[in-house]
């Protein structure tokens, strides 16, 4: 397996939110677009008990969660982190 340098690696953080996957991939399509969502690398990493794990681009962060506060659906942001393991889901 070929080895990425961390200067080349996609730095990640991860959105924990509350709401249906399916409402949060409108509202982050209907207000970034496709190639918002392609720049953002959107990634749905955990779901459960109406909350949802989002991984997401570290230079379009502000855009991702700039999309949630905009919307008029029932999704909240509840926590950012740097690690999956910084978001303890309770």
């Amino acid at each position: 397996m070929l080895k990425l340098k961390p200067s080349a690696r996609i730095k990640k953080r991860y959105l924990l939110i509350e709401g249906k996957r399916e409402n949060i991939e409108k509202v982050i399509l209907d207000y970034i677009g496709i190639l918002g969502w392609a720049r953002a690398s959107v990634v749905f990493v955990n779901s459960g008990e109406g909350k949802v794990i989002v991984s997401v681009d570290r230079k379009e962060l502000a855009n991702v969660r700039a999309a949630f506060e905009m919307c008029k659906e029932d999704i909240k942001v509840l926590r950012v982190s740097g690690t999956i393991d910084g978001l303890r889901i309770k």
